[in-house]
């Protein structure tokens, strides 16, 4: 029997490399920081790292503008660094995946200079370029950023495509040339050893064709996402990258249709995709026991396996989410244990091992672009460094003046402090990541779901029983096991009962 490829239920652990650790004062993280931190990312127990963009750019975006696919921006380290992460990563036990972002370039790329400065340019055909209709736009799609997602170009008096910033024009994947320019992006990072990659808007790469008008005005416009010919492409990578050994992709397939994200994945497409659907359950027994059930039967498959991913870079926190301050740290580790025990490859986001909430950020130290263009929150919130000391000055994370401020909680919510702290919120984690590997993963894939009252989840994979109670109450059921794990107080053992408190997740070994 074949073994099962490491990426089936790794747990996977987001750094954003900004944010995680500074190595050199400047109060940017970097490559070396994260190098110096991977013994407390092995301690915790992930098995693999992605890291978001290193490469050259500026920085309009933090990195998702990039403008040299094939090199290290200086502000990170160099290819040296990169090497030295991924070597003492895989002497660590530790995988690493990379971003990598083929939508659209920086506007400092030199494929878009050459595009602009040359309109009769064959890498004009690189990108989206357009007539205007009586001086405006050429259709009415809308930036996610805010405003039109098209720019004009004073020089020629067309326009060009930026689903995003007008930073970061969309690339033509109608033209080959652009394919075979992002083959040897993969190359070259596969050859020097990374173990995959996760793909920035992995379902926006085609438009359509004719470019039509909207008649919704929606901000999403369906004519130019999810088009059928972008999962040609992920068909053509998943040729390329199985031609290494133990490599895969993840899709960042920013959609909430679990049927429509399923078309990503599979033994000839991408190998994963990010279930947004489950950042977006509410913290209620109803709605994950759907979210659940929907994820087993359409990604637990040949070629895939669901994923879990409660917060990330672009996301509010869980923690804040669920309710904010205590309850929302109690529900939010209530909601990761569930995941945990799950078939599947959890995604974890930096800090949220400490039960980091979403930072309020003041106007005067906003750096998201989203937030000026849009007048929406932006994303700094989530963004704020990692506290590895509870020192006033820098945390842990740098010896410099952060690039964002840290949360409120920093003096409390630290690795230092935390890890003093058995009932800590990484010690939890420690514990249930520890917990996963040595029990968990030796248990079988079904999942059996149990009688439990409203508000209250419970089901069985083999000798494993978890439960979950939603309620702002402690609820019995009956159940008869011995306590693995408790996600907050410990549960009550009685006459062949359990009774679970408040917004608490059980993991207990049962047998019969």
């Amino acid at each position: 029997m074949q073994p099962e490829p490491w990426w089936r239920d790794a747990v996977f652990y987001e750094v954003y490399i900004r944010s995680f650790a500074d190595s050199d004062g400047d109060g940017v993280g970097d490559l070396d920081g994260i190098r110096r931190k991977l013994p407390y990312l092995a301690d915790l127990g992930i098995d693999a790292i992605w890291v978001t963009p290193f490469y050259p750019s500026p920085m309009h975006d933090h990195g998702y503008d990039v403008a040299d696919y094939c090199n290290v921006d200086p502000q990170f380290g160099s290819l040296a660094d990169l090497d030295a992460l991924v070597g003492d990563a895989h002497a660590a036990g530790l995988r690493v995946v990379i971003d990598v972002v083929p939508n659209h370039t920086s506007s400092d790329h030199p494929w878009f200079r050459e595009a602009l400065a040359d309109p009769t340019s064959a890498k004009r055909d690189w990108y989206i370029f357009r007539p205007g209709r009586e001086g405006q736009p050429p259709n009415n799609w809308q930036s996610v950023f805010g405003g039109s997602a098209w720019q004009r170009d004073p020089a020629s008096g067309e326009f060009y495509l930026h689903l995003f910033d007008a930073s970061q024009p969309d690339l033509n994947w109608r033209n080959p040339d652009v394919h075979e320019a992002f083959h040897r992006v993969l190359r070259f990072w596969l050859d020097r050893g990374v173990d995959g990659f996760r793909i920035d808007v992995a379902h926006a790469l085609y438009k359509d064709v004719a470019l039509r008008d909207d008649p919704s005005g929606a901000e999403r416009s369906p004519y130019a996402w999810d088009q059928d010919e972008t999962l040609e492409v992920w068909e053509d990578w998943r040729r390329l990258v199985d031609g290494y050994d133990d490599r895969m992709l993840v899709g960042e397939v920013f959609l909430y249709d679990p049927e429509r994200v399923a078309q990503y994945v599979g033994a000839d497409r991408l190998h994963q995709a990010f279930n947004f659907s489950v950042a977006r359950t509410p913290f209620d027994a109803d709605a994950f026991r759907d979210i659940v059930q929907r994820s087993l039967r359409l990604f637990r498959r040949p070629g895939t396996t669901p994923t879990w991913v409660l917060s990330n870079h672009d996301l509010v926190r869980h923690a804040t989410r669920f309710g904010g301050g205590e309850i929302g740290v109690r529900r939010a580790r209530a909601a990761s244990a569930l995941l945990l025990a799950l078939p599947g490859s959890p995604y974890l986001y930096q800090g949220e091992e400490l039960g980091l909430e979403q930072s309020i950020v003041p106007p005067e130290l906003r750096q998201d672009p989203v937030f000026f263009q849009s007048g929406r929150d932006g994303r700094d919130g989530c963004r704020t460094p990692l506290p590895w000391t509870d020192e006033p000055q820098g945390h842990g994370f740098t010896v410099g003046d952060a690039w964002l401020p840290f949360d409120k909680d920093a003096a409390d919510r630290n690795v230092d402090t935390e890890s003093r702290d058995e009932r800590s919120t990484l010690s939890f984690y420690r514990r249930c990541l520890r917990l996963r590997r040595d029990v968990v993963l030796l248990e079988d894939d079904e999942l059996t779901w149990l009688d439990a009252p409203d508000q209250m989840l419970a089901w069985r994979r083999g000798a494993l029983a978890v439960v979950t109670n939603f309620a702002d109450t402690a609820e019995a059921l009956a159940l008869d096991g011995d306590v693995l794990l408790s996600s907050a107080d410990a549960p009550a053992m009685d006459s062949g009962h359990v009774t679970v408190p408040a917004a608490t997740t059980v993991w207990l070994s049962v047998s019969g």
